[in-house]
């Protein structure tokens, strides 16, 4: 965490104020992992974490508040999903290696964070724009360098130029979260994760080149 930690009321937390509001943030994230979200309340993520209900607001207005803390360095570390897709090559052996690794990256994202992204879906779903826009920065992570990747693919003939990059990346990603969201559902249709993964690589790589991998 960078930069200065202030109270609700704008003061500047010192360094045991600010170890208290994480410890207050890391026991609402394992409680989100174990609770529905509505079900969590202040005086039992303080309880957890060894302080007070009004210790913890000191620090946040509310669990909302809280959670979109959490959410927020969420995002952060989900912007350097770009770094799946950005500036890597989809022609040949190496293109199917790019959709291997961005299939991998995406969904270890969403099993590392599956708690508060459920909880940003959620809150997405019932129209909070801050949830929202949270969302939102993550997909673009990707769904920008998947469009540029089209356009280039593109400007050198070998993708359709009926095709949209910006459509076609889209769908990709919206793809990628909805079976990243449900990875746990998959077993019950008996598909194993080593299925899963070239499977959805091999749907992404159709997608963006409009060919079969070269593997």
């Amino acid at each position: 965490m960078t930069g200065q930690v202030r109270t609700v009321d704008g003061r500047v937390a010192g360094r045991r104020g600010q170890a208290t509001r994480q410890k207050l943030l890391d026991c609402l994230g394992e409680m989100l992992s174990s609770s529905p979200y509505r079900d969590v309340k202040v005086i039992d993520v303080a309880r957890k974490a060894g302080t007070s209900p009004a210790t913890f607001y000191q620090y946040f207005p509310d669990v909302e508040g809280a959670v979109l803390e959490i959410a927020e360095e969420m995002a952060k570390e989900g912007a350097g999903l770009t770094e799946l897709v950005s500036g890597r090559s989809w022609v040949g052996k190496a293109g199917w290696q790019t959709s291997e690794e961005l299939v991998e990256g995406f969904l270890d994202f969403w099993r590392k964070h599956d708690a508060i992204l459920r909880v940003v879906d959620l809150g997405a779903a019932e129209g909070d724009k801050r949830f929202y826009k949270i969302r939102m920065k993550i997909l673009n992570s990707v769904t920008n360098s998947l469009t540029d990747a089209v356009k280039e693919l593109q400007a050198k003939g070998k993708v359709d130029k009926e095709v949209s990059p910006a459509a076609m990346a889209g769908s990709l990603v919206a793809m990628l979260a909805a079976v990243a969201g449900h990875q746990k559902g998959f077993t019950t249709w008996g598909v194993k994760q080593a299925e899963l993964k070239p499977n959805l690589a091999l749907l992404v790589h159709l997608g963006i080149t409009g060919k079969k991998p070269t593997r």
